[in-house]
């Protein structure tokens, strides 16, 4: 089976795909078109320093591999819905369900 290129993707040590040249995750950019619905020049302008070429190419290289990226995504949801389940409300979301609960 041959082996696929990606250009303008590198993956790092630990395994992080990452925009060649730069610190930008392909995640990233990924959640940026889910999260947002940003096309490739939306996310241009958001990050000034990618070129379309760099996008397109993070892009790809996440559709190549979704399945594995979408598992990544929720299993760091799950975290953050953890962390955020352990800690105590802060004072302002405190104060705004004491408000809510005296109308």
């Amino acid at each position: 089976m041959a082996t696929v290129s990606y250009p303008h993707i590198e993956i790092a040590a630990d395994g992080t795909a990452l925009v060649e040249g730069t610190r930008t995750k392909v995640v990233e950019i990924a959640l940026d078109r889910l999260a947002h619905h940003w096309d490739a020049e939306e996310i241009q302008r958001q990050h000034p320093h990618l070129t379309l070429g760099q996008i397109y190419a993070a892009l790809t290289y996440y559709h190549d591999h979704r399945q594995h990226f979408d598992s990544e995504i929720r299993e760091q949801l799950r975290d953050v819905d953890l962390i955020e389940s352990r800690q105590e409300p802060g004072r302002v979301r405190a104060k705004l369900r004491e408000a809510g609960e005296s109308a």
